[in-house]
């Protein structure tokens, strides 16, 4: 009766090799995940900043029209 130990360890390396690379694109993974939440926060961070600036332009342009339309005094007539 013989027994094949090389044969059993050759699937043991084969199986720590495979958690191996996992484990390796599961990292890898989450790095990506970790770049691009950070890139998404700045994004939005961004866009709240041009979005208030624009709102300060807006209303700065609605109140120069207002005062604009209601300097002129037109003369009544009889």
């Amino acid at each position: 009766m013989k027994i094949f130990l090389s044969h059993s360890s050759k699937y043991g390396q084969q199986n720590g090799s495979a958690v191996f690379v996992f484990i390796t694109l599961l990292a890898i993974m989450m790095i990506l995940v970790t770049a691009n939440s950070k890139a998404l926060f700045s994004l939005d961070q961004d866009i709240k900043r041009v979005e208030q600036r624009q709102i300060e332009r807006l209303n700065a342009s609605q109140t120069n029209t207002t005062s604009v339309a209601e300097s002129p005094a037109m003369p009544e007539s009889k």
